[in-house]
């Protein structure tokens, strides 16, 4: 039965895509079948895979008003193992679709598509967009657990118990199996005292929530040249450089999935 993963934080520039996209390939990397499913308007963990506009015609915006199968849009990427589920800007008028045709049970439509191809992988990665609305809301539905990245910079947890309030809250009303997988911190500097003070932060207060390396190193997303480079080229980071800090750091979180 495949994992469902959802990696969510209202708050823009915390490393959302980065992770997903770079999570998925290196599970890939470790010989598992991945769907990594881009529900976010931006479509950045597409282009970070790839694709353009021009490589697909339908998106996961079809697949969620009923025009589509989640199988009939899915693309092939450059892993063996890795597939996506692409998206589009147009994904930001579902909002108005669902309510202007009171779509029942909007807020399991994800999950329902979700169904009919679960079993053909061992994850599935949920990129969503950085907002508590009904496309958030839909990706919490149906994952079994969420990934929270926490920029290691000043106002990192400013917001942070909004999202754990909206968590609780799908976790009681609409999916009780959504667990919190871990808190990742992201661009991570150790030459900056401040990166340091949000760390010790989460440590103090999340300590049990945090992603190990091993038994006495924790996960942590480093501020890296090349895991910023490499959405340009269309690639994840252990396809664009392997060996560089950052592709370092997303194989040990996926180890540390795997581990658990």
């Amino acid at each position: 039965m495949s994992e469902i993963i959802a990696i969510a934080n209202q708050k823009g520039g915390v490393g959302k895509t980065t992770t997903a996209v770079n999570l998925a390939a290196s599970l890939a990397v470790a010989e598992k079948r991945v769907l990594l499913i881009d529900i976010d308007p931006q479509a950045n963990a597409t282009t970070g895979m790839g694709f353009s506009r021009n490589d697909y015609e339908f998106n996961i915006y079809h697949v969620l008003i009923d025009r589509k199968k989640l199988s009939q849009i899915i693309l092939k990427t450059s892993l063996p193992t890795l597939h996506i589920a692409p998206s589009n800007i147009g994904l930001v008028g579902v909002e108005k679709e669902f309510y202007d045709n009171k779509t029942k049970g909007r807020e399991l439509v994800l999950k329902t598509k979700i169904e009919e191809i679960k079993d053909q992988y061992d994850f599935i990665i949920i990129d969503s967009p950085p907002a508590l609305g009904s496309i958030t809301v839909n990706a919490l539905s149906a994952a079994h657990s969420i990934i929270i990245p926490i920029q290691c910079e000043f106002f990192a947890l400013e917001g942070l118990a909004q999202l754990l309030n909206t968590v609780k809250l799908i976790k009681r009303t609409i999916n009780p199996k959504l667990e919190i997988k871990g808190f990742l911190p992201t661009m991570f500097s150790t030459q900056n005292n401040l990166s340091k003070q949000v760390f010790a932060d989460l440590k103090q207060h999340f300590k049990n929530k945090l992603f190990t390396a091993n038994e006495d190193e924790y996960v942590v997303i480093p501020r890296n040249v090349k895991l910023a480079e490499s959405p340009s080229f269309g690639k994840p980071i252990i396809l664009y450089d392997i060996k560089s800090p950052g592709s370092v750091a997303y194989q040990n979180l996926a180890q540390s999935i795997l581990a658990s």
